[in-house]
């Protein structure tokens, strides 16, 4: 993201930026437009044409300016004002996720797209072992693509894959037998390196399974769908089942707070959920039988 024209302008150095500057790059974020491509130009041609920046994105901008400050006071001689702590930032539900959730049948479809139906054929085992495993192990999408052949093993009767988790950790995740066989499937007794990999052998990055889930999306007839949305998917559809305990869910999604997982849950602003219903029903059948 661009620094605002006041500090590109006056070379105002960190340490000297003061409120007034501050507040005209929370402006800034909330006119300037956005880049896009141009269509039809040159490879990566962009134009500032797009949309404002949205709230989430101004209130990331300015949170991650206050924290830059709030390091300098910290690490400097001289005790330092954080000129971000007067500026307003958008306010941002925490429980809202604008990213819409599939549902399992829809997820079966985009799981038999990616067997069935890659445009590659070459990459079909490799797209189909990696969504059973982002999908059922529940796990971040940089987890799984720094996890090597290695990590894999047996423990306590289970299939598992050992893989870093959010803070540094490392943690055995129980791989169900599905994921399992499609993995082994795809990997086809090769024995090194990375576990997901490219064509030739080396790490699969993060933006290749953006566009991986994107095509395969496009593909299904589906909503676009980023890594970070199967998590949630996963979540969402793991809380929804029968006798479904929330505390396993959330160990088994690597949260500390119940409160996160919740937040995953796309489920919770169903009206189809509300407890209403089951209440009303109780009420009726004692009113109908007399029992009040």
């Amino acid at each position: 993201m661009d620094r605002p024209p006041a500090a590109r302008e006056h070379g105002a150095h960190p340490l000297k930026v003061t409120f007034p500057l501050a507040y005209t790059f929370r402006m800034y974020l909330e006119t300037t437009p956005t880049w896009v491509r141009v269509r039809g130009g040159a490879r990566g041609e962009m134009i500032r044409t797009g949309p404002p920046y949205s709230d989430a994105s101004r209130a990331n901008a300015l949170s991650a300016a206050s924290s830059f400050f709030g390091y300098l006071d910290v690490v400097s001689d001289t005790p330092l004002k954080n000129p971000f702590d007067a500026v307003r930032r958008p306010v941002i539900d925490p429980d809202y996720s604008p990213t819409p959730g599939y549902t399992e049948q829809e997820w079966a479809k985009l799981l038999v797209t990616a067997r069935d139906h890659h445009r590659i054929r070459a990459y079909r085992k490799r797209a189909y072992a990696l969504l059973l495993m982002l999908y059922t192990c529940c796990l971040r999408v940089d987890s799984l693509l720094n996890a090597k052949i290695e990590h894999l093993g047996d423990d306590q009767g289970h299939h598992v894959i050992k893989v870093k988790v959010k803070g540094g950790s490392w943690k055995n995740k129980a791989v169900p037998p599905i994921a399992w066989a499609a993995l082994q499937d795809y990997l086809d007794g090769r024995a090194d390196e990375w576990l997901f990999c490219t064509a030739s052998g080396g790490q699969l990055d993060e933006p290749a399974v953006w566009r991986l889930l994107n095509s395969l999306a496009k593909l299904a007839g589906l909503a676009p769908r980023g890594p970070h949305g199967v998590k949630g998917d996963a979540v969402t559809h793991a809380l929804a089942k029968k006798d479904a305990r929330p505390d396993k869910i959330q160990r088994c999604a690597d949260h500390n707070d119940s409160r996160t997982t919740q937040r995953y849950n796309r489920r919770k602003e169903l009206l189809d959920d509300s407890p209403g219903y089951a209440l009303g029903a109780d009420v009726a059948g004692a009113l109908a039988h007399d029992e009040i």
